[in-house]
């Protein structure tokens, strides 16, 4: 990118920020005051939820940047408790150190929905955000369940089984973020879910190259035998036509999603638009993937995206996703 526009849009991002985060938060990274009791106070719990986002969901830190203040602590607090919940893999070494993390949050979260949450940042700030909002125990507990299952490193058997994945996970976030706006239409569900489906695969496709270092693969095999591509190709970090074969077709998985989502759209209340703005860097990266031949390893797709704060704005001031 030109240093012009990098700049340009360095200082967009800027000016976003400001806007957002000056006005609701204290800015992440500054000391977090605390209580008489040594626990985090409301401002420190909020802060402390919208510091981990940015630093592990940059993406997502920025579209919850632009929702209404009177429901973005809230969409902070679930967007920090899936990155909890995702990290767990990643932080720990031995399967039963990992489901005991996830034992943890279930218990957790059980006890935040009883009024009685552990002095945990995350926890204290979701019971707080339930004083005024509805959320639903069903789609917390569903997401912890499906990411403790995936602790044991098992690939997915089909597109369909990451589907299911990606339903369970990150469509879930979707529909926390639907009653945290106290959005409750069906239309706005069913979109939830086709958008779950399409950022969970697109996720998927963005990892390749993170995974594959790791000795994990998490291609469909079905996709790996219709291509004739062994998992030795894959984390190797093969560049060739049937590896590239292969990425195109759960692409295009991911592609149909967003446009059944998108079909939606018409049916759909106003105020739900702004919870759907994950699909915009998904889309982005989906065409960069085409313009690259679907070559997941592409240094160009590992690098941030200057214009996306920009983007995201464009979408939100004209109401579309």
């Amino acid at each position: 990118m030109a240093a012009p526009l990098k700049s340009f849009a360095d200082r967009t991002t800027a000016v976003i920020l400001s806007n957002c985060v000056k006005k609701r938060f204290s800015l992440p990274g500054s000391s977090y005051s605390k209580r008489s009791s040594g626990t985090y106070s409301s401002n420190s719990d909020e802060n402390y939820c919208v510091d981990l986002v940015r630093k592990h969901d940059y993406e997502n830190f920025l579209c919850t940047l632009l929702l209404p203040e009177s429901y973005r602590s809230a969409a902070f607090a679930i967007r920090a408790f899936n990155v909890e919940i995702a990290q767990v893999r990643d932080v720990v070494t031995d399967k039963k150190v990992g489901q005991m993390r996830m034992q943890f949050w279930k218990d957790s979260i059980e006890r935040v929905f009883q009024g009685n949450p552990p002095e945990s940042p995350i926890c204290l700030q979701l019971a707080r955000e339930l004083e005024t909002k509805k959320f639903s125990k069903a789609w917390f507990k569903r997401i912890i369940e499906k990411r403790d299952a995936q602790l044991s490193d098992q690939g997915f058997k089909s597109i369909a089984e990451l589907e299911e994945y990606a339903e369970n996970t990150v469509s879930s976030i979707q529909y926390l973020l639907l009653q945290a706006a106290g959005v409750e239409d069906i239309h706005a569900d069913h979109a939830a879910s086709h958008i779950g489906k399409a950022v969970g695969i697109v996720t998927a496709l963005r990892s390749v190259p993170y995974h594959s270092g790791r000795g994990r693969v998490y291609i469909p095999y079905e996709l790996l035998m219709k291509h004739n591509v062994s998992e030795t190709s894959i984390a190797r970090g093969s560049q060739e036509q049937p590896v590239r074969d292969a990425m195109f077709d759960i692409a295009s998985q991911a592609q149909s999603h967003l446009k059944k989502a998108r079909t939606l759209q018409p049916n759909i209340p106003k105020e739900a638009y702004v919870t759907f703005l994950s699909t915009v860097s998904c889309n982005s990266y989906l065409q960069q993937l085409q313009e690259f031949d679907f070559d997941v390893f592409h240094s160009k797709l590992q690098r941030r995206k200057h214009f996306l704060p920009l983007s995201l704005w464009w979408h939100k001031s004209r109401k579309k996703y």
